[in-house]
């Protein structure tokens, strides 16, 4: 069955190029998130924790940039590796500046809070100078004061971004993708479908400080998939007070599950009863990093009994359960293959690796 979202045709934006990463134009919609920690000179693993993330499927990766000593630190980053790195600036013009003297990808500001239009200008020129992108993040909790105490916030958006706009147009800057965020899931879907009808700049799509793991992810899938239900939104990341790899993984099943962008495993598993025989969970815990990084578009299974098991995942590609002593492999519903419990990790990924 085809997911409401998967014929639904794209809203037509302008392209943006962010290092080799294309957002809008009908290119696959990427997903982002944000790095949680400070940057700390001589940080020696931070290059390799960065490619996992992208093993991860993580296409783009923001950091804040509070200090101008922190620009020379993600200039230096950025030039060891090989994912589009974004700095995110508030209040100080002046570090947006000095960012665009390193080679970052994008440069990320709020027109809430980096101050007087002259300012803003400035960051233009120069990001047109250096042929870097901007995303302008309008953010409900921190509006421009001449928008802030209007009683629809998503129209308060709209507006705040529109006088952005008004500076890009002015400048002829293009190269911008915008982002409209609440922590309102009705307030963030109707600031974007606003804007969506007016402007032809690429979205960022996303709900702003949505909260711990479950609750964030409730509301971020409802809003983003209600957006990308009516062809909005080319870039997503999902705010979560939890680790960049959970607001990654998230990001992934929201795309594959509505259909806009199939990628990776589709992993079953049972919820688990009292007949349960194979511990699910446990199994799961061994073997997520592995699966989580597999380039395959393969259906996986893992069921707790075999009373139901092979049977209720019969579509899977490959599926796991357990009986008695024995692990049970099977595929499309059909066993193929019995093993010893302490060999079940290595026998799926060989099984795995021959899908």
């Amino acid at each position: 069955m085809k997911s409401p979202a998967q014929d639904i045709p794209r809203r037509k934006t302008t392209p943006v190029k962010v290092g080799g990463l294309m957002i809008g134009g009908g290119f696959p919609i990427s997903v982002e998130t944000m790095w949680k920690e400070p940057l700390r000179p001589a940080d020696d693993e931070l290059p390799a924790r960065i490619a996992w993330l992208g093993e991860l499927g993580c296409d783009l990766l923001r950091f804040s940039v509070p200090k101008l000593s922190d620009a020379e630190l993600l200039g230096g980053l950025a030039a060891l590796v090989s994912m589009p790195l974004v700095a995110d600036i508030h209040f100080d013009y002046r570090i947006a500046l000095r960012c665009l003297d390193t080679p970052i990808a994008k440069l990320r500001i709020n027109p809430g809070n980096i101050g007087a239009e002259w300012k803003v200008e400035e960051v233009l020129r120069k990001a047109a100078d250096k042929n870097v992108p901007l995303r302008i993040g309008v953010n409900a909790g921190s509006l421009p004061k001449i928008v802030r105490g209007e009683s629809n916030r998503a129209e308060a958006m709209v507006k705040a971004a529109e006088m952005e706009i008004t500076i890009l147009e002015r400048m002829n800057f293009r190269q911008a993708v915008f982002s409209l965020k609440s922590s309102d899931v009705r307030e963030t879907v109707n600031a974007n479908l606003s804007f969506s009808s007016l402007y032809d700049y690429p979205l960022h799509l996303g709900v702003t400080e949505a909260g711990p793991l479950i609750p964030g992810v409730v509301k971020n899938t409802l809003a983003i998939a209600e957006l990308l239900s009516q062809g909005v939104g080319d870039t997503l990341r999902i705010s979560l007070s939890e680790s960049p790899e959970q607001e990654i993984l998230t990001g992934k099943a929201i795309l594959s599950t509505t259909g806009i962008r199939p990628r990776g495993v589709e992993l079953i598993s049972c919820p688990t009863c009292g007949r349960s025989q194979f511990d699910v969970k446990t199994f799961l815990d061994q073997v997520k990093d592995y699966i989580h990084t597999l380039d395959k578009n393969v259906r996986i299974a893992v069921m707790g009994c075999p009373v139901n098991g092979p049977g209720e995942a019969r579509h899977a590609d490959l599926g796991v359960t357990g009986s008695g002593s024995s692990v049970l492999f099977f595929k499309k519903g059909k066993i193929i293959h019995r093993d010893k419990f302490e060999n079940a990790v290595a026998v799926f990924k060989e099984e795995v690796d021959k899908l």
